[in-house]
């Protein structure tokens, strides 16, 4: 059944991805073009990688192809409050905020990693992101980058039988993600997710410890210091899963990048309380269809530890 099952989910992605290449190739004329733009017009510029795909690390939830550069510490603060339909009594979901506090950083310019925690589920993570290929103003047409995640729920063991154990091992999650990229003009850039989500422990006789999806995203830069964001993930498996007797959704973003000087300050609406892909992907409980919709928002502060060479 899990043969059958990554069989199905490469299939898609595969499918997926080809249709998102023939339409890079179709564009890529037009595309040259606008990207022109974006150099300073020599034939050697032109051969160069092309920059600021998206303007943060994250595009809502999800990871985007970007990374920190050498040497630079990102220090983020992320809140998803309650559902906006609890109304007055419950301030509109602000007395139910959820916060992640996090720490990232660019080891080189092509590897960063970070940590964090978060108040959901009281849960620790970290993060290893690697830069594989660069999109090129001439050449090559996408930037692809691997992220890989692991994540520990650190609240109490339930109560079990006598004689059984509750295992370290059943607190840990891992999430493996392919991030495809394009920017097609100085304005749009989009982006495709191939992940899988594993969970140690599941109801075995029901679902399978492998969640795969699909994410969509992208960016439209309105003005210049102002970009509208999308985020969608599809799941391919365990689209019936339950978590606490509740039925789970795909996880749907939208939301704006405002750019101030060092910040990037992201606000959003998402059915999606969680800030970590093992919930936002595989355990969202809220629909858009019902109205529970949850306002947040992230804020990134970047500093520099290690100055580049070419500035010391």
């Amino acid at each position: 059944m899990l043969h059958y099952f990554i069989h199905l989910f490469m299939r898609k992605t595969i499918l997926l991805f080809l249709l998102f290449a023939a339409t890079t190739t179709l564009s890529f004329a037009q595309a040259d073009s606008l990207m022109d733009a974006l150099t300073t017009g020599s034939s050697s510029a032109k051969n160069e990688a092309v920059s600021a795909t998206f303007k943060a690390t994250r595009i809502i939830n999800g990871s985007s192809v970007e990374s920190l550069g050498a040497g630079v510490l990102d220090f983020r603060i992320s809140h998803r409050f309650g559902q906006l339909n609890q109304g007055a009594s419950n301030f509109f979901g602000l007395d139910d905020a959820t916060t992640r506090i996090g720490l990232d950083y660019g080891i080189t310019k092509w590897l960063m990693f970070g940590i964090g925690h978060n108040t959901f589920n009281k849960e620790d993570d970290g993060f290893v992101k690697i830069k594989l290929l660069r999109q090129k103003v001439h050449g090559m047409p996408v930037t692809v980058s691997y992220n890989g995640a692991i994540s520990i729920q650190t609240t109490p063991a339930p109560i079990l039988p006598a004689g059984d154990t509750w295992l370290f091992s059943n607190k840990l999650y891992y999430a493996h993600q392919i991030l495809i990229a394009r920017k097609f003009s100085n304005r749009l850039s989009l982006q495709l997710m191939p992940t899988i989500v594993h969970y140690n422990i599941v109801d075995s006789s029901k679902f399978s410890n492998n969640t795969l999806a699909i994410g969509v995203g992208g960016r439209l830069k309105v003005s210049k210091r102002i970009a509208v964001t999308g985020e969608y993930y599809y799941r391919l498996t365990n689209t019936d899963m339950l978590v606490n007797g509740l039925p789970t959704y795909n996880a749907v973003s939208i939301g704006i990048d405002i750019e101030t000087g060092g910040h990037v300050f992201q606000l959003m609406l998402t059915n999606a309380q969680g800030m970590t892909e093992r919930t936002y992907i595989g355990q969202t409980t809220d629909s858009w269809a019902k109205g529970q919709l949850h306002f947040g928002f992230n804020i990134s502060r970047v500093f520099t530890i290690v100055k580049p060479k070419e500035f010391r």
